[in-house]
């Protein structure tokens, strides 16, 4: 039963703060899931509920586990994908898991539809960077009639950009209120201590600097280099591919037991995939074609691509993560950092591996993660195309250059 649950003074306290149209923000690994399902139990039990959440964790069982722990045995679990088969749903209760409701598309309609037939809370570890992260947020609790409401009253767009670009946001006083009034935080007292380690790697300084000055593209011929997001694609490759990273994960990975490794691109998986037959090690992978779970093994090798497998899954089997490259999403990252960091881990010291080389692309993407930033890959590529080709030194690669994004005060 519910009642019998024992839960952390975190959880109690923010169970105490909830209301319907909250968004309960607690750090990865936090009980956020056990906490909104105590919440509901205790105060819409009697009204259906509905958990909308990530693919991998639907699949995964989590929150029937977790609601059978809450004493709770009937539910519907389903993906962000199928949300708008719930779009006539009334007088429930839904649990929206993990934010996905960013911009105006399909996904955050169909919430704001739902927010408004029904009584919802949403969890989340990374609440949002700008204000239009939490408009449909805030439009699903009435604050605002709809986006056009939202942008009129807040929103400057940049009249001499080519496409829709926000200038300024006005009146955040009103904004800042209305964030206090649905986030609830969670803060939690972690017992575990996270050692994050650097691995530097080399790389063809000679080749790098030759394709950049000249930019043309060694793994196309060396034909020349037509858009930003080909030169950016090519500096990633030229770093990534090297030879000096392959023979250090393959070092690592022969030191630990059990780890998972956390990659981008098709060629990164492919090496990490021949690494492991090399060394002869049990191992799986989770990416956008392959869905495999973690081996039952005493040693191995989890290879796992971002965007398909950075949430929504725990494992308290290993104490190590290994980042062959990084992400351009701080959050992102983040969120991978937390499959380890779990109430339930036996492990008190969790290790993070951060590959990365001095290239002027490395450099660049880890500042931005540092500054908890999501790396603008676009405009950086823009400027150092513009130098380059303008023959002023490539060391401006090395610059600071993030999305545009707003601070959102204290």
């Amino acid at each position: 039963m519910a009642s019998s649950i024992t839960l952390y003074s975190w959880q109690r306290d923010a169970i105490a703060r909830l209301h319907s149209g909250a968004v309960l923000y607690g750090e990865v690994g936090s009980g956020k899931t056990l906490t909104a399902l105590v919440y509901y139990k205790k105060h819409y039990g009697q009204l259906p509920l509905y958990v909308i959440t990530t693919a991998k964790k639907r699949d995964s069982g989590d929150w029937v586990d977790e609601a059978k722990t809450a004493g709770i045995t009937e539910l519907t679990v389903d993906s962000w994908n199928n949300i708008k088969e719930y779009r006539n749903v009334y007088n429930a209760f839904f649990i929206f898991d993990e934010q996905r409701v960013v911009g105006y598309g399909t996904w955050s309609k169909n919430f704001i539809r739902l927010a408004q037939m029904n009584r919802w809370v949403m969890l989340t570890g990374t609440p949002g960077d700008t204000w239009t992260d939490y408009m449909a947020i805030f439009i699903a609790n009435g604050f605002y009639r709809n986006k056009t409401d939202f942008e009129n009253q807040h929103v400057e767009y940049d009249r001499f950009a080519k496409f829709p670009k926000i200038k300024a946001f006005h009146n955040q006083s009103k904004l800042q209120a209305e964030r206090k009034r649905v986030l609830v935080g969670m803060p939690m007292k972690r017992k575990t201590e996270r050692e994050k380690i650097d691995i530097v790697t080399g790389y063809d300084k000679n080749l790098y600097l030759w394709a950049t000055k000249n930019r043309r593209n060694p793994f196309n011929d060396n034909k020349p280099i037509k858009t930003p997001g080909e030169y950016t694609q090519m500096c990633r490759k030229l770093v990534g591919n090297s030879k000096s990273r392959i023979e250090e994960v393959k070092k690592l990975l022969n030191f630990k037991e059990r780890s998972i490794v956390f990659y981008n691109y098709d060629y990164e998986r492919e090496a990490l995939l021949k690494v492991c037959e090399q060394l002869g090690v049990n191992y799986a992978q989770w990416n956008g074609h392959v869905h495999e779970e973690i081996p039952d093994a005493d040693s191995w090798v989890y290879i796992v691509q971002y965007t398909a497998g950075a949430e929504g899954w725990n494992c308290i089997t290993t104490d190590t993560i290994i980042f062959y490259s990084p992400n351009y999403s701080y959050k992102l990252m983040e969120q991978a950092e937390g499959r380890i960091d779990r109430l339930n881990t036996s492990y008190k010291h969790l290790y993070y591996y951060f590959f990365q080389s001095e290239s002027p692309i490395d450099r660049a993407v880890f500042k931005a993660i540092a500054k908890k930033k999501r790396f603008n890959a676009s405009a950086w590529a823009k400027e150092v195309m513009t130098f380059a080709g303008a023959g002023l030194s490539s060391s401006l690669g090395e610059e600071d250059l993030f999305s545009s994004s707003y601070s959102l005060g204290s």
